[in-house]
């Protein structure tokens, strides 16, 4: 199957769905499994099916192994989406989780986008193998220190494939096509908040707060003077890039825990931009 327009996208959704209205990931998820699997493969960017020579009707990678994984139960508000390189990789390519909210509408839990050839820094475990959970419990300090310094961003155990912008205008064929207006998402980084923004999202809740950090950050500003180079994550000039405010944020330099910053994307982008004239 090759790329699709806006109208090939909504005319296979209709066609796998038999036309009736399937408004929430319940609905979905009482189709039969080779519907599921072919509806929620939509989600999945082109590219990633070309760059690693996935099969998008059998989901098998050029030695015939299926690599894609879909887990959307019946009666279940929640689908999962796992897409490897190899069978039993550590690490998928492309993984999405997306779920009804109590309100009707559709959440982004999680997403990854990997390139599984690239080096892999151990940021998600500790140095006896326990997992950090994106350092809430504990951290392993020169793994980060390893990935800052190639280029990373807090969370990421790989470079990514820089196909954000192609997972988003499915998102968006994707709701259109469930009849709902939006998708909901947590960004679960300030980099990951500053992206969302340049791909159309406004805020629910936390746009105070972005601004606040934006202005933290200027010369004079309270996060500004605690880039004093305690750590290696708090160097003086890390104010000036994206990424650079994202490990010091990850650092802890707030005070706080990063949390409470929810977004959303309607069908027409959002004009929303807390960091002006970013670098990334």
């Amino acid at each position: 199957m090759g790329r699709q327009s806006g109208n090939d996208f909504l005319e296979t959704f209709r066609e796998l769905t038999g036309g009736a209205p399937h408004h929430n990931i319940q609905d979905l998820n009482r189709l039969e499994d080779a519907a599921k699997e072919r509806l929620y493969g939509l989600l999945i960017p082109e590219k990633i099916f070309d760059l690693f020579g996935i099969d998008r009707r059998t989901f098998a990678n050029p030695r015939g192994e299926k690599v894609v994984e879909i887990k959307a139960f019946p009666r279940s508000t929640f689908a999962v989406i796992e897409v490897r390189e190899n069978p039993g990789d550590r690490d998928c390519i492309f993984y999405l989780e997306i779920e009804d909210t109590p309100l009707y509408k559709i959440e982004i839990n999680f997403l990854i986008i990997n390139d599984p050839r690239s080096p892999r820094f151990n940021t998600d475990v500790d140095e006896t193998g326990r997992r950090t959970k994106f350092a809430t419990v504990r951290r392993n300090i020169p793994e980060e220190i390893r990935a800052m310094e190639a280029g990373l961003s807090p969370g990421q155990v790989r470079r990514g494939l820089r196909l954000l912008r192609d997972f988003v205008s499915l998102a968006e064929q994707f709701i259109t096509a469930m009849g709902q207006d939006m998708v909901i998402a947590e960004p679960l980084t300030y980099n990951t908040a500053i992206l969302f923004e340049y791909y159309g999202f406004n805020y629910i809740r936390g746009r105070r707060r972005m601004e606040e950090i934006n202005a933290g950050f200027q010369p004079g500003g309270e996060l500004f003077e605690k880039l004093d180079g305690s750590t290696p994550f708090r160097r003086p000039g890390m104010e000036k890039t994206v990424r650079g405010r994202a490990w010091a944020i990850h650092d802890g330099i707030l005070g706080e825990p990063w949390r409470g910053i929810e977004m959303y994307r309607t069908r027409e982008p959002a004009n929303v931009c807390t960091f002006p004239g970013w670098v990334y």
